[in-house]
């Protein structure tokens, strides 16, 4: 399917996951705005997929910033179609040991940031009778982890987080999806060791590790015309390690 001159809003676009679905949706003619914490960031990413791909610089979780944000992109792009909420960090740690900042900033980001954007894309979306919103989530935040208890529950928040606003905005056709990542080669899995690289290998009946086009591709489907009766759903992407 072609996303000809639609606007395609992903935040977290500098690298990895969210650096490959820009680039899926450029390369079906979408008008991508990549969203990342620092300009030279967004613009080496824009640069990349070429296109009609535009650079935004925010800090997703700062909710005066975002609001700049939807202004700038509505103001250059138009209305957006898709907004995917991919902007995420981690900041792991034990419970009894994780510092309070740590925990609020994970949760800031990765939660509250998916929250700031819905809510400044649900407006044109809903005047539009028209949008496709999209949560990357993970599987952490269906199992849970020892050492990542801020970025399971942020993760789990999502999950709630696109059933309801699936709630809300389906009788304006403006579904609400998630993507549940398993293990992927990005820069944040890169420190995996090689041991637990060879037992994911093991245990996924895929037989490896996921990649960012792997995710891409899940995202590009949910955001498709004719997946306009899957909403509230959250597509794990785990090569079957869940199973």
């Amino acid at each position: 399917m072609s996303f000809q001159d639609q606007v395609v809003i992903v935040t977290g676009a500098s690298r990895g996951i969210g650096r490959a679905i820009a680039a899926a949706f450029a390369a079906k003619g979408a008008k991508v705005a990549c969203v990342a914490t620092t300009l030279a960031n967004a613009t080496a990413t824009a640069e990349t997929i070429g296109g009609s791909a535009r650079a935004y610089a925010c800090d997703v979780s700062d909710s005066a910033s975002v609001e700049v944000l939807f202004e700038a992109i509505l103001a250059d792009l138009g209305t957006p179609s898709v907004l995917v909420n991919n902007a995420g960090i981690t900041r792991d740690g034990l419970i009894i040991r994780m510092k309070e900042e740590d925990w609020d900033r994970v949760l800031a980001v990765n939660l509250k940031g998916a929250y700031n954007c819905t809510r400044a894309a649900a407006k044109p979306m809903m005047k539009a009778r028209y949008g496709r919103i999209i949560n990357i989530t993970s599987i952490i935040g269906q199992t849970g982890a020892a050492g990542q208890a801020n970025y399971a529950a942020s993760k789990a928040g999502l999950i709630g987080l696109t059933k309801s606003i699936a709630k809300e905005l389906g009788s304006r056709n403006v579904t609400c999806n998630a993507v549940a990542p398993g293990f992927i080669t990005t820069d944040m899995t890169a420190e995996l060791s090689d041991d637990f690289r060879a037992h994911v290998e093991k245990s996924a009946p895929a037989g490896r590790l996921g990649t960012p086009e792997d995710i891409a591709g899940a995202v590009v489907f949910l955001a498709e015309a004719s997946s306009s009766y899957i909403t509230g759903q959250t597509l794990t992407v785990d090569g079957g390690l869940s199973l």
